[in-house]
């Protein structure tokens, strides 16, 4: 049972009761780190800001936004959960703004297809796709294809969660990584950093200035997904409506390196290395300043 604090719509201080519904909301495009508490505590325009407490008056959330058709209270309420903002409210009383921390990694969640793809022998965790030179992780060992299954003694199988918990483990915070590299597990401390400003933005105004900074300046998009200058690739250019590569998510403007994880260097070797595969083929793309992997079913 939750209450939910607010000023709806104007009309004054108001409470309304409901129940967490669910926790560990993320990936709804609202904000870039999330991880949100669902109540179907009546919240609407005015609640935002407000408290989300438990019937023993503890602050549990910050009300946040609603899931609505119509622009009102539908029953689907999102709070942030008090353990992330908290790290918020420290960093804005002690710097003036928030310092989001970083270990320098792309990261994807681990799929059963992916795994089996790569020869990992587990599925679910998160897989490191790249790791940024002279960053926390670099610094620590992580190498790409690792695959991080617990932060702190807790299991992690989302990439949201991990970053989630990255961001807000506050600058210099010492981060406990257990991994799987091959068949063998390991584990890795990391102290992590503040985010770099000139980290791949991810608004869409952001993305397109990104998108013509990497046309203008290829070796600066290199070092910063740790890749080395004179590495190759085929970059998309096109891609036809219906077809294999649609369905596998790549986009016009994405970079090819591995293909099966044999380096692409040309388009002709592209296309040698295609019509060898069978089944399913696995990419590695850089997008935006990150890298990922994607499954082409061919």
């Amino acid at each position: 049972m939750v209450l939910a604090i607010g000023d709806p719509f104007g009309v004054g201080q108001t409470v309304t009761m409901g129940i967490v519904s669910a926790i560990g909301r993320a990936n709804m495009g609202i904000v870039d780190y999330e991880d949100f508490i669902q109540t179907d505590a009546a919240i609407n325009p005015g609640n935002s800001g407000g408290a989300l407490v438990n019937m023993q008056g503890e602050l549990v959330g910050i009300n946040t936004a609603i899931l609505s058709r119509s622009g009102g209270y539908q029953g689907i309420g999102f709070a942030i959960p008090s353990d992330m903002a908290r790290p918020i409210m420290d960093s804005l009383l002690k710097h003036g703004r928030v310092i989001r921390s970083w270990l320098g990694v792309a990261i994807q969640d681990l799929t059963e297809d992916v795994a089996r793809a790569l020869k990992i022998t587990v599925s679910r965790g998160v897989l490191v796709t790249g790791v940024m030179p002279e960053g926390p992780a670099a610094k620590s060992g992580l190498q790409r294809e690792d695959v991080i299954t617990h932060i702190n003694g807790r299991p992690v199988d989302t990439s949201a969660r991990l970053r989630n918990q990255v961001a807000t483990a506050g600058d210099g915070a010492s981060v406990k990584l257990r991994i799987l590299r091959g068949r063998r597990r390991a584990r890795s401390r990391s102290s992590s950093a503040p985010r770099p400003r000139s980290a791949p933005p991810r608004s869409t105004a952001a993305r397109a200035r990104w998108a013509a900074h990497r046309r203008a300046n290829g070796e600066e998009l290199r070092r910063r997904v740790g890749l080395p200058v004179r590495v190759g690739g085929v970059v998309v250019k096109s891609i036809d409506e219906g077809s294999a590569a649609k369905g596998a998510g790549l986009q016009v403007g994405d970079l090819i390196l591995e293909l099966n994880r044999q380096p692409v260097a040309n388009p002709v070797q592209f296309a040698d290395l295609y019509r060898r595969a069978s089944g399913k083929v696995l990419l590695l793309v850089v997008r935006e300043g990150g890298t990922m992997y994607l499954l082409l079913d061919k």
